[in-house]
């Protein structure tokens, strides 16, 4: 029977002090057993004594066996002595061994018996087993009786081990009691230190079991200042780092399985004993019958490439492929193994991978179609710069056109205002125009409109509308060519409050004169990774778009804060009209504008650097209530 820390720790106390009580308790029995043959031997020493006083009184020269027989005084002690504790007889013999004078009538002869005096001067142990030995023995005190120089005979006092022993007996059962006792009492008290001191160790061995099952964040509440406090202090430590280890292991699973599910390749791993141990849905959508667990003899017929593929993997142990297979419905795909080792070089599984041929000539389509996209990109920025010129050349030719009208309008108006100059302000640009005739109208029917006199101040009108447009016209490939221009970006660590302390004295002015509020909050922002020309740029156009967006005042709130997935939300909240819902969908199209004068550039621009910087940006909005741009950008 295997016994626990608990049970060897109370079998080792009781087993201590149970040795410690016997060995107390047979030195005290050897101490008792020679406390009582001292005693014995003193009263037969006594009792020898005075039988001997008695004896040289009434012996005589004469017939001594008999006076000593017929004393009665004599006869009176040697009979008294049978009372005595432990004594059993107590005789006067002659040498011979015959009794002159007995103490029980009747007794004539006493066989030999060992001496007493000669035992007490033997060990503790000797002493002990004359005691217990056998039935009993008797052991005498002798002492001689002398007629002059000559013996005649000896007193023999006769002394009961078996008297010894029961004497013995009934001292020590209080001892045999008290030892008992003492023993239940270590018992009790083992069993107790023992559940006191076990106490650490089934609270370590329930968290190890806890940990076992799989639980994070296992604690033990060891409240101890010794070794068991110290263990339970580097229990926590290694639970906390098994639970982070854990849980970075259960996240890179998680994105892994989440990365192999949504594959567009079927992929499937095949362990040494032919079982299916994963199947992502692609390969689950080629073979339905590839579930985990199953055998894959029993999904493929043996003629199938895969099958045939992942068995010369399993026996050579190296990568099969890639080879063209058909499966089901006439799907064809690209497949092929992989054998997959352990640290120890042992092969633990085989990877299948089946390729959608028809997804990569979607892809190789999309890359074909993205480069002519990008070409084309090339080309419009190309002709964008070159209808640049052209316009640059048409505005300086219409300023010198301008310049002559005014200097020949400048006399005739003199004239006409006796004498003050005066130059005629350009009549408004809605007025009706003349109807102008088409080139072939006029190159057919040639007349009198063409030798017509020149109308100088229409004409320097229409020079205006003109050039009118072609600014207009300008703008808009200055803004093409600014958003199809690559930048490249300077990533660095920037603060956000160090960037709105740049733009905030910018948007300051505007926003006094619109009578708006600002409010920015951004002292305890993480920092965040980005380009600051480009952000700054950004956010200006953010701030200025809102401010705009209240030309009856309100408030401006800027706040920034760290957001989850390690990014930092910059938020801009104005109290304006809002976006109708219509043009929610359409706010960071190029040149989409809701406002008379607005270029349609700056959301595009916002849209696109944060796009730039791998961050998003989110637009909540209520007409009439206000408008939120939320941006997320990652942290530095």
């Amino acid at each position: 029977m295997r016994l626990g820390i608990k049970g060897k720790q109370v079998l080792g106390v009781t087993s201590i002090v149970g040795t410690v009580v016997v060995v107390l308790s047979l030195l005290q029995l050897s101490r008792l057993a020679r406390v009582s043959l001292d005693e014995s031997r003193a009263r037969a020493q006594l009792l020898s004594n005075t039988i001997y006083h008695r004896a040289r009184e009434v012996v005589n020269p004469g017939d001594f066996a008999k006076a000593l027989r017929d004393d009665p005084g004599l006869r009176s002690i040697l009979e008294a002595s049978l009372y005595d504790d432990n004594v059993t007889y107590a005789a006067i013999v002659d040498t011979s061994g015959l009794v002159i004078a007995p103490s029980i009538e009747g007794q004539t002869l006493l066989p030999p018996a060992d001496d007493l005096p000669t035992l007490l001067s033997k060990s503790a142990q000797a002493q002990l087993a004359a005691i217990y030995s056998g039935q009993g023995r008797t052991l005498e005190v002798r002492q001689p009786l002398l007629l002059g120089d000559t013996e005649f005979g000896s007193i023999r006092i006769g002394v009961s081990t078996l008297l010894i022993r029961r004497t013995l007996n009934d001292a020590l059962r209080p001892a045999v009691a008290m030892a008992l006792a003492a023993l239940a009492v270590s018992v009790v008290g083992a069993m107790l230190l023992a559940q006191l001191m076990l106490r650490p160790i089934h609270v370590i061995r329930s968290g190890l079991t806890r940990l076992g099952k799989g639980e994070f964040g296992v604690r033990l509440d060891l409240n101890q200042h010794d070794e068991f406090g110290e263990l339970g202090t580097f229990f926590n430590a290694v639970s906390e780092q098994l639970s982070a280890d854990r849980t970075q292991m259960a996240g890179q699973v998680a994105n892994l399985e989440s990365a192999v599910e949504h594959l567009e390749d079927a992929v499937a791993i095949v362990n040494p004993r032919g079982e299916l141990m994963f199947a992502n849905p692609a390969m689950r959508a080629l073979l339905p019958a590839a579930a985990a667990g199953a055998k894959f003899d029993e999904v493929l017929p043996a003629d199938h490439p895969l099958r045939r593929l992942s068995e010369q993997t399993l026996m050579s142990r190296q990568s099969r492929g890639p080879l063209s297979a058909t499966f089901s419905e006439g799907a064809e795909r690209l497949i092929m193994t992989h054998a997959i080792n352990d640290p120890q070089g042992e092969m633990v599984g085989v990877m299948l991978i089946a390729r959608n041929l028809e997804y990569l000539s979607q892809v190789q389509s999309t890359i074909r179609y993205s480069r002519k996209l990008a070409a084309l990109g090339r080309l419009s920025a190309g002709v964008a710069h070159e209808v640049k010129n052209p316009l640059n050349a048409m505005m300086i030719h219409l300023e010198l056109l301008r310049q002559q009208f005014a200097a020949h309008l400048a006399p005739v108006a003199a004239r006409r205002g006796g004498g003050a100059v005066t130059v005629a302000e350009p009549p408004p640009l809605n007025r009706a125009r003349p109807a102008v005739s088409t080139p072939g109208s006029a190159l057919k029917a040639p007349g009198p409109a063409l030798n017509a006199p020149v109308d100088e101040q229409e004409a320097l009108q229409h020079v205006e509308v003109i050039a009118s447009e072609i600014r207009r016209l300008d703008q808009v490939v200055q803004g093409f060519l600014k958003f199809t221009r690559p930048e490249d970006l300077k990533l660095q660590p920037i603060r956000a409050a160090a960037l709105f302390e740049e733009i905030v004295p910018i948007v300051r002015p505007e926003a006094e004169r619109a009578g708006v509020a600002l409010e920015v909050t951004c002292d305890d922002a993480p920092d965040v990774n980005g380009d600051p020309a480009m952000l700054r740029q950004a956010f200006l156009n953010l701030a200025q778009n809102a401010c705009q967006a209240m030309p009856q005042g309100g408030t401006l709130r800027i706040r920034c804060e760290a957001a989850s997935d390690h990014r930092v939300s910059i938020a801009f909240t104005d109290s304006g009209i809002g976006i109708k819902p219509e043009h929610l969908q359409r706010i960071f199209d190029l040149y989409f504008t809701t406002r008379e004068k607005g270029s349609g550039i700056g959301l595009s621009m916002v849209y696109r650097t944060v796009q730039m910087h791998d961050g998003e940006i989110e637009v909540q909005s209520t007409p009439g209530a206000g408008t939120t741009f939320r941006v997320l950008l990652p942290q530095a």
